[in-house]
């Protein structure tokens, strides 16, 4: 039986941390409106795989958002060791969140239902 308790709190951590350092402390222009929804840890915390969504829907700002996260994944890890009591710092992986756009999907599916 395999405890999740602990990657589920660091990951927690992580995101809360992750959302300040990109408010604060990265100026680039575009993670200005980068909002991490979640962290998912590996079982051995070696691997943080941060989501996050943007506000903008055009397909440049997407791949300009994850370009800059990319970009400043030093400077976060940077942050982060300053922030967390951990022995290691995870390596950081960012993906763009689906489940918005995927639930807004089935939103209008089932609306589209209705009219039928």
């Amino acid at each position: 039986m395999v405890n999740h308790f602990r990657s589920d709190r660091v990951g927690m951590e992580i995101k809360r941390e992750v959302n300040e350092i990109l408010k604060l402390k990265v100026r680039d222009p575009r993670v200005q409106d980068v909002t991490i929804t979640d962290v998912q840890m590996t079982g051995d915390l070696s691997l943080a795989k941060i989501y996050y969504t943007i506000h903008s829907t055009l397909a440049s700002d997407n791949q300009k958002a994850q370009i800059g996260l990319e970009k400043a994944t030093g400077t976060i890890k940077r942050e982060l060791a300053h922030n967390l009591k951990m022995y290691k710092i995870p390596d950081l992986s960012f993906e763009k969140d689906q489940s918005i756009e995927y639930g807004n999907k089935i939103d209008e599916m089932l609306r589209n239902l209705d009219k039928k």
